[in-house]
């Protein structure tokens, strides 16, 4: 039995023994729920800003190979923190043009108004502009539109009726059903106060108002509170056109799985880092075993509420540590270096889980890993 030093959250050195188990295989399935997961990019060594293609798109191929769709230019994949709008119409480019070579791969696409570099001074007509734009391009390429949320627009509104009157214009421009996405605070701080409302259950009135009035055109809404409460009030009010796409990473088996009013379909950034026990797990809800879905997702959720605990901005050097301990590319890098944003004993603890969640494809390679960064932190007991 493979046996590593690790270092623990209180700094303190522990023996971990890794014990023998057999990974989820790749693979897809049944589907009872619509479901993405938002993609990470996978950056270059020695060189922060330059993306690695031939690895970033191989990723994809292997969501796709799990039967999860690719939410693509998102937050997961460093939007607003390291890719810029430049380099996310090529990621969008390229993905969408891998998918065509696919059966039934499905991909959503990021448009927001990143491409507005200062929001101090920025004017609603230059969010709308700076939104159309994407929008536009997005659906010259045949991509599908999630309507990501915007710092410009957080800046320049000043009052709830701005941001209903943004999203109404870009709402009736679209050529096809769009997701909404809310992403709260604690992914963004920038975002804080979104929908001019300081108070969460004020906003998810003028939420629901907006769906309500707007449902034709909207296919569904991701919200990321983290707030499972928040996430089943809404879903109950939702128009029977309206999805809810579960943004919660704490608690997304349970919003997946849904009661007897209903469920969440899925836009997870965790989906990223579990997929292949996602994928066996989505298989058996299809199936009617909901018990056997909630026993493969157990012990993913205390890894993905690891990964994703404060400042939670930085959940995506976690998805990124996994896909290198997973070989899905040669180098813990990032872009910008934000691979440097979580502590080897947060890192350190992911590994631990993701052991017990029978997450690690090969876990010679995986242990191999862990310990070249433990050495490399001076850590070789």
């Amino acid at each position: 039995m493979p046996r590593l030093t690790l270092p623990k959250m209180d700094g303190t050195l522990e023996t971990f023994e890794i014990p023998a188990s057999t990974p989820f295989p790749v693979t897809g399935g049944t589907r009872n729920r619509i479901v993405y997961a938002a993609a990470h990019v996978v950056g270059c060594q020695d060189l922060p800003q330059v993306i690695d293609w031939d690895a970033t798109l191989q990723f994809r191929e292997h969501l796709w190979d799990c039967d999860l769709g690719v939410a693509e230019a998102m937050d997961s994949a460093q939007r607003g923190m390291g890719l810029s709008w430049l380099q996310a119409r090529e990621l969008i480019q390229r993905t969408l043009s891998a998918s065509t070579k696919r059966k039934n791969a499905l991909v959503i696409c990021g448009c927001g108004t990143d491409q507005l570099i200062r929001t101090d001074d920025v004017t609603l007509d230059d969010v709308i502009r700076a939104y159309e734009e994407q929008m536009a391009w997005v659906e010259a390429q045949g991509g599908r539109i999630i309507l990501m949320a915007s710092r410009a627009l957080c800046a320049a509104a000043q009052s709830p009726d701005d941001y209903l009157m943004v999203y109404e214009r870009l709402l009736t421009q679209s050529r096809q059903p769009v997701i909404i996405h809310w992403l709260g605070e604690m992914f963004d701080p920038a975002l804080a106060g979104y929908w001019g409302y300081s108070q969460i259950d004020e906003a998810l009135k003028a939420v629901t108002a907006l769906l309500r009035a707007h449902a034709t055109r909207i296919d569904g809404i991701k919200i990321s509170l983290l707030d499972k409460t928040k996430e089943i009030a809404l879903r109950r009010e939702l128009p029977a056109s309206v999805r809810m796409y579960t943004g919660d990473d704490f608690d997304f088996a349970e919003l997946i799985g849904g009661d007897a009013l209903g469920y969440s379909d899925a836009l997870l950034g965790i989906f990223d880092a579990i997929a292949p026990a996602a994928s066996a797990a989505l298989s058996e809800l299809a199936s009617g075993r909901r018990d056997r879905f909630d026993e493969i997702l157990a012990p993913c959720v205390p890894l993905s509420r690891h990964i994703f605990s404060a400042p939670t901005q930085f959940y995506k050097t976690g998805i990124v540590f996994m896909a290198w301990l997973n070989g899905y590319q040669k180098e813990f890098v990032m872009l910008g270096g934000q691979e440097t944003k979580r502590s080897l004993p947060h890192l350190a603890e992911i590994f631990r889980l993701a052991v017990r969640a029978r997450l690690l494809q090969d876990p010679e390679l995986a242990v191999t890993r862990m310990d070249t960064l433990c050495r490399a932190e001076g850590i070789t007991v």
